[in-house]
């Protein structure tokens, strides 16, 4: 009897763990031309949802730069984002977010993937691209800020780590590069992170 019990003990543990891991998709939702649902699973597909609900879909690429992508889904998993303002803004250049540090928030440097850093990046920073930020001190210096392109710029090829972007929401990207900045490219008016969340795309029209 006690080693049936032992046995139905083992069971119930093994199911428990099972169904941890099951992967739980929300209903399917439309955005742009493509549909998607939500899902505890990291996936390489990150939505962006602003306080006003506006969304930004990102396309990470862990064969070009796969310490960049880890490091971001781990950022991801663990809600680092939430709440987190778009702090720097350059029109017809880049977007910037992801630094916690007013919220307590650090995250651990990572290599820099690159080519100047020794590291073969081919990804250029054309429109729409998701990079990561560094100091000009070190190129291993990047945690958790990024960037995206609003326009092409090679000056930043083999520089910096490009590793994703953005494949839905691009008109979001474009409207918080409009926004009206101080004289240290911070917007008058904070552009917050509501949530980041892995997504599975179901269907895309290119």
């Amino acid at each position: 009897m006690k080693k049936l019990k032992i046995v139905f003990a083992v069971l119930c543990m093994f199911c428990l763990t099972g169904c941890s891991e099951k992967e739980v998709l929300s209903e399917e939702m439309q955005y742009e031309n493509m549909t998607y649902q939500e899902t505890n699973k990291k996936t390489n597909n990150v939505m962006i949802e602003l306080d006003d609900e506006r969304k930004i879909f990102l396309e990470l690429y862990p064969d070009v730069a796969p310490i960049s992508v880890k490091n971001f889904k781990k950022l991801v998993e663990s809600d680092f984002y939430n709440d987190i303002i778009f702090h720097r803004v350059v029109k017809d250049f880049v977007i910037q977010a992801g630094d916690g540090t007013s919220l307590g928030r650090n995250a651990s440097t990572i290599k820099g993937e690159f080519n100047a850093n020794g590291v073969e990046n081919n990804l250029k920073h054309e429109r729409g691209v998701l990079s990561m930020a560094r100091s000009n001190i070190s190129m291993d210096s990047a945690s958790s800020q990024f960037f995206i392109m609003l326009e092409d710029n090679s000056s930043l090829d083999g520089q910096y780590a490009a590793f994703g972007r953005v494949i839905a929401g691009m008109d979001v990207v474009d409207s918080i590069g409009s926004v009206v900045t101080d004289s240290r490219d911070k917007p008058i008016k904070d552009i917050k992170i509501k949530r980041t969340e892995f997504v599975k795309v179901v269907n895309k029209d290119e």
